[in-house]
């Protein structure tokens, strides 16, 4: 039975947030009201980084952003937003950890908070077919037909909702963490401990400072792929 790798993904396979940055990017760009959106996802970043965040609030308002384009033109965006800001953050020190995990023939999925619509495409850039993200709601018909909505599909991938989602991936596939002899969990965040709890392997990587103490106490190791803090 092979085993299975776990990544988060912002701070921890790159060293930005890219939910934060992509938000950043809409208003350099001039797609947003830039005072008040910027405002708005510097207050949540800070609130994430105190680990108050309330993700479905958060995850209305990313989402809700979503809403106001279409999907051609976010498309667009996004294909800007790789170039400009994800490419040169996807660095060989990631790389290598992935296909380390890959050489072994592990089973390898990044599971992340940040919604599908902004991750998928760095997933696939960094060879990691499986995600497990935060599911925006598309419009299934109509004129508006593969806009979003704004609107969350379920609970978010973030605290214990990536224990959630894990486990429905995982059952999806007729399998439970259980079944694999070794499991691994890399993330950045004391907000990732319900995950790295349950693993056999826990990996404390650019760990923000609660996470990097709770390591300490448990022994966990800690990897550092970055020289960003």
């Amino acid at each position: 039975m092979r085993n299975i790798a776990l990544f988060d993904l912002d701070h921890t396979l790159i060293p930005i947030d890219s939910d934060y940055e992509w938000g950043q990017f809409l208003t350099r760009i001039g797609a947003v009201d830039a005072d008040a959106f910027a405002r708005r996802n510097a207050a949540f970043f800070a609130q994430y980084q105190a680990g108050t965040l309330d993700p479905v609030e958060y995850l209305e308002f990313a989402l809700g952003t979503l809403a106001q384009f279409s999907r051609v033109q976010l498309d667009q965006y996004h294909d800007q937003f790789m170039q400009e800001v994800i490419n040169p953050a996807l660095l060989p020190a990631a790389r290598d950890l992935i296909k380390k995990h890959q050489d072994q023939g592990d089973l390898i999925a990044i599971i992340t908070a940040t919604n599908r619509f902004v991750t998928a495409p760095i997933a696939q850039a960094l060879g990691v077919e499986h995600l497990i993200a935060a599911e925006p709601e598309l419009y299934a018909d109509g004129d508006l037909a593969g806009n979003f909505t704004g609107k969350l599909i379920g609970v978010p991938t973030s605290g214990a909702g990536k224990v959630t989602h894990l486990q429905h991936w995982l059952a999806s596939q007729g399998k439970q963490l259980s079944d694999f002899p070794v499991s691994y969990f890399y993330s950045d965040s004391h907000n990732d401990i319900p995950l790295l709890a349950i693993v056999t392997h826990p990996v404390a990587t650019n760990p923000n400072a609660q996470l990097s103490a709770h390591a300490h106490t448990l022994g966990w190791p800690t990897l550092h792929l970055f020289n960003v803090q």
